[in-house]
């Protein structure tokens, strides 16, 4: 096992990866920007160095000053978390040629899954669904774009190979737009992810977004952890994560986590990952890989009973996975909310100081926030500040469990989105369960008017 790991990362990600840190006996050193000089994670960190000033750019993007960090900590290991650097597989060679180890996946899986159209030929090799799409990236003859799109059938919708994180995206249902949506699409595509790449798939009317957890070793053992149901989006950016999805046959989830091992045995994964699917029509179609942990992991922890994170730390440090497929057991169900600083009905960031801050508590709540009484929520990040997770024996008891521990939380002198949450969990469709990616969007709709 490490003695020393760097944190490069902020947020609630920060002080979970430090609490798992601690439980293994190891020192953690976390690096900040000085808009986050006074977190929680900073103060309670064995060692801390500030890396730049507030602007991600010069501080949590910043590869040179991270590793410096690391060799003047005499570190042995850096974990990425979520996010900034997590999935640059740059970064991860980097760590590695600097004599670091890098807790995640080898710089090889990360650029073969971080690409879209590279991880969709791995997949369709490895027997995993894909959405019937183009299987390389689109050409620049806009007859043969066009061609693929009739093949496809309407409506279509274009993707960066690079993307991520709901952006990078755009629908297309006729033929008339479709030259200018790849176009558009492209443009976007290299300024935000410095790769013009696009791609085309078979636009899915009413998927639900279904992923499941994988934790893979060095020494080619393999096991994925059950599934979420990720469907209440906004944006395409979640807001509740479920595990196990609702509503679904167990024998059709155990054979697609079947084939999601198989393809992490086959591309030689190491670590842990999410595979994500859309499912529709009882059918799964996968969409991509997460090379990393997911900010929705405890849903999983809490049903498997199994520290994905601490997991991540002891296959980086080379040991064997310590359980089977056959010990892994689904024990009740688990529901999380993310608590975002902004309008919950407009979804505008509320930066700012939190004046009161009264997290849930009782039987079957977790709370995992860096947040507390005079925090000063900085303008510069993801405007996420926590995650309140519900489990229980049944999907009910978590629903009921929620409901109570949302209408506990008081948080004052800056907006969130608990409002939200509070509807939502008694909804009558949501309680039903199942519902579609694009159930929010369009209860937000009805709700204005």
């Amino acid at each position: 096992m490490f003695k020393k790991i760097l944190i490069a990362n902020r947020g609630e990600i920060a002080l979970r990866i430090q609490r798992a840190c601690r439980e293994l006996g190891v020192r953690a050193v976390i690096v900040y920007s000085e808009a986050d000089r006074d977190a929680k994670y900073v103060k309670l960190a064995d060692e801390s160095v500030c890396i730049g000033p507030a602007a991600s750019a010069l501080s949590y993007l910043n590869m040179p000053a991270i590793i410096s960090a690391a060799e003047v900590t005499d570190a042995e290991a850096i974990h990425p978390g979520y996010g900034f650097l997590s999935e640059n597989a740059d970064f991860a060679e980097r760590v590695q040629q600097s004599g670091f180890v890098f807790i995640g996946p080898t710089p090889e899986a990360i650029r073969t899954m971080g690409d879209k159209v590279s991880a969709k030929q791995a997949m369709i090799r490895s027997g995993v669904p894909c959405v019937p799409g183009s299987e390389n990236a689109l050409p620049d003859d806009p007859k043969e774009i066009t061609r693929q799109a009739r093949a496809i059938g309407y409506p279509v919708i274009i993707k960066a190979s690079g993307g991520g994180g709901g952006r990078g995206m755009r629908v297309v249902h006729t033929e008339a737009a479709l030259l200018h949506a790849v176009l558009t699409t492209r443009a976007e595509a290299g300024a935000a992810f410095g790769n013009p790449s696009v791609y085309m798939e078979k636009f899915l009317e009413n998927p639900r977004h279904i992923e499941i957890q994988v934790l893979a070793d060095t020494h080619r053992n393999a096991v994925w952890l059950g599934e979420r149901d990720c469907s209440m989006q906004r944006r395409h950016q979640k807001i509740i994560e479920e595990a196990p999805a609702p509503g679904i046959a167990r024998r059709i989830i155990e054979r697609i986590g079947e084939r999601c091992v198989a393809a992490c045995k086959k591309i030689g994964y190491r670590g842990a990952g999410t595979f994500e699917f859309l499912f529709e029509d009882g059918e799964f179609y996968f969409i991509e890989m997460n090379t990393r942990v997911q900010v929705e992991h405890p849903v999983t922890e809490l049903v498997t009973g199994i520290d994905i994170v601490q997991m991540q730390i002891r296959v980086a440090a080379g040991e064997k996975l310590p359980f089977t497929q056959r010990q892994i057991a689904m024990r009740g169900h688990a529901i999380e909310c993310r608590v975002n600083a902004e309008d919950p009905y407009k979804y505008t960031p509320s930066p700012g100081r939190i004046t009161t801050w009264h997290p849930p508590g009782g039987p079957g709540v977790r709370v995992d926030s860096h947040a507390y009484s005079n925090y000063f929520v900085p303008p510069h990040y993801d405007s996420m500040i926590g995650k309140i997770i519900c489990h229980g024996d049944t999907r009910e008891q978590a629903l009921a469990r929620m409901r109570t521990a949302l209408r506990e939380t008081v948080i004052e002198g800056i907006l969130t989105n608990v409002p939200l949450h509070r509807e939502l969990m008694v909804d009558a469709k949501f309680m039903d369960g199942g519902t579609s990616i694009h159930y929010l969007e369009g209860w937000m709709n009805q709700r204005k008017r």
